[in-house]
């Protein structure tokens, strides 16, 4: 992202089911990282929130519902940026 945005350098884009995965996934996403020492300065989304956004300064996570994803499109808005495959970054943390 840092091509095209000063926001963060990536983006990670996800999809659930229902606002229930949503949060399960965000949760999910938060133990991980503190796991990995990373500390979380902002989540935007509440509990019933359709799209939660964790904020980790260079890296923003953003998990919507199906719907929210295809309503808002980041892959369409921030198109410009480089594609980078998750396998190749399981470790970055």
């Amino acid at each position: 992202m840092h091509e095209v945005t000063l926001v963060a350098d990536y983006f990670v884009i996800a999809s659930a089911s229902n606002v229930i995965q949503v949060q399960s996934i965000a949760d999910a996403v938060e133990e991980s990282l503190a796991e990995a020492g990373a500390s979380l300065p902002r989540r935007i989304g509440g509990a019933h929130a359709h799209w939660v956004v964790l904020d980790y300064g260079g890296l923003v996570v953003h998990i919507f519902t199906a719907e929210e994803r295809a309503y808002y499109n980041l892959e369409r808005l921030w198109g410009d940026a480089t594609l980078v495959n998750r396998q190749d970054y399981q470790n970055v943390l």
